[in-house]
C-alpha cells in the first residue's frame, strides 16, 4: 500500500542520572567524591534510505521513543550514552513540525538526515559538582528529559518526468508501454488511485524515471475528483509530459482538456506551469483524430507529438524529446546547484 503522508510523535531519550559516590581507597587518607556523570539520552534521527518506498510503516507505528542514557558510576565512570533512534524514510520526504508546520528538513537525497529530537543531557555526578565552597558534595544531579516533538511527514517522489492529463487520457498505458511498470489499466476514469513509477531504459546505460499521477479534472484544486494533492509528486520533476485524448469521442475536447489540466497545475503551484513540457496527442489510431490533433496544436501553441499508446507508435520520438529536456535541466542544475526544480 502506498502512503505519502504521516503524522508521528517522537521522544528523545532521557539523560542518565549522575552518581553520588565517595572514594574509599587503601593508602588514600582523605578520599573524596568520585561519582561519574550520567550518559546523554539517544537522539531521534530521520534518514532518507533507498529501499523505503512509502510512509506506510510510519502510519502503522506512530510513536517512537529513543533509549535513555545510563547512570554514572563510582570511580569517575561516566554512564554510556543512549543509542540514537534512526527512523528510515523514503528519499524525497519533507519533514515539518507538527504544530508550527515549519519545514525542518527536505530529505531530497540518499543519506540526508535530520535530528528531530535531541536526547537529554546526563546529570552531573558529585565529582564534577565539587567546588571550593563544597569540596565533598553528597548529592548528584538527575538526568534531563529528552525533547518531544510531533512531526508531519510528506513524501514527494523523485522522478525525472511527470505524466499529467485528464482521466482516461492514456497515461497508465503510456507508462506500461515504455517501462516495466504495470499500473492498473481500464476503460473507466480514475483507474490510477496512487502515483506509479516506471524506469525507462534508453540504452547506453541511460535511464529516465517517470511518475504517473491520478488524472485531474476541472475543480481538482477545490477537491473535485481525487483532488490535486498527488501533484506534489511531480513538483520535483525536471519536465512534464502532457497526454491529451484527440479521438472524436473525447469529452471534453482536446483544446478544453489541455486548458483544464494547465489551469489546475497552475492553481496548485504557479511555477509548475513553467516546467519544460512535451505535449502528446494520444489515440491517433482512432479514425477522425485529425480534427482533434489540429485543435490541440492551436490551443497549446507548440509542437505536438501524435502517438498511439495502444499500438505503440511514435513512443520513441516522445522519449527522445523528454531526454533532451531532462539533459538541459540537469545542465542548468549543475550551474545553479541551489535552484529548486
Amino acid at each position: 500500500m502506498f502512503k505519502d503522508e504521516a503524522e508521528i510523535e517522537v521522544w528523545a531519550g532521557k539523560g542518565g542520572d549522575g552518581c553520588a559516590s565517595m572514594r574509599r581507597e587503601k593508602f588514600v587518607p582523605r578520599g573524596g567524591p568520585d561519582g561519574g556523570d550520567g550518559g546523554r539520552g539517544g537522539h531521534v534521527v530521520l534518514r532518507a534510505q533507498e529501499k523505503v518506498g512509502s510512509l506506510l510503516n510510519l502510519v502503522r507505528v506512530r510513536k517512537f521513543r529513543a533509549k535513555g542514557g545510563r547512570p554514572g558510576e563510582g570511580g569517575n565512570r561516566t554512564g554510556r550514552m543512549g543509542p540514537d533512534l534512526t527512523i528510515p524514510v523514503p528519499i524525497g520526504t519533507l519533514v515539518r513540525d507538527g504544530v508550527t508546520r515549519a519545514v525542518l528538513r527536505d530529505l531530497a537525497h540518499l543519506g540526508d538526515e535530520v535530528i528531530v529530537c535531541k536526547g537529554g543531557n546526563g546529570g552531573r555526578g558529585n565529582r564534577s559538582m565539587a567546588s571550593s565552597l563544597n569540596r565533598c558534595p553528597k548529592t548528584a544531579q538527575r538526568g534531563f528529559d529528552g525533547d518531544y516533538r510531533s512531526l508531519s511527514l510528506e513524501l514527494k517522489l523523485i522522478a525525472d518526468v511527470g505524466i499529467v492529463g485528464l482521466p482516461n487520457a492514456g497515461k497508465s498505458t503510456f507508462l506500461s508501454r515504455v517501462s516495466a511498470a504495470r499500473p492498473k489499466i481500464a476503460s473507466y476514469p480514475f483507474t490510477t488511485l496512487v502515483p506509479q513509477l516506471g524506469i525507462v531504459d534508453l540504452g547506453n546505460y541511460e535511464t529516465l524515471l517517470l511518475a504517473d499521477v491520478p488524472g485531474l479534472i476541472e475543480g481538482a484544486f477545490e477537491g473535485h475528483g481525487l483532488g490535486d494533492r498527488f501533484l506534489r509528486h511531480v513538483e520535483r520533476t525536471r519536465a512534464l509530459i502532457h497526454l491529451v485524448d484527440v479521438s472524436p469521442d473525447a469529452n471534453p475536447g482536446p483544446a478544453e482538456a489541455y486548458r483544464i489540466v494547465r489551469k489546475e497545475i497552475g492553481l496548485f503551484r504557479e511555477d509548475m506551469v513553467r516546467k519544460p513540457e512535451v505535449v502528446v496527442a494520444n489515440k491517433i489510431d482512432m479514425p477522425g483524430h485529425e480534427t482533434g490533433l489540429s485543435e490541440l496544436r492551436e490551443a497549446c501553441g507548440q509542437d505536438v507529438v501524435g502517438v498511439s499508446t495502444l499500438v505503440g507508435s511514435n513512443l520513441k520520438t516522445v522519449l527522445g524529446l523528454l531526454k533532451e529536456l531532462v539533459d538541459e535541466a540537469r545542465e542548468i542544475e549543475k550551474k545553479n546547484p541551489s535552484m529548486d526544480v
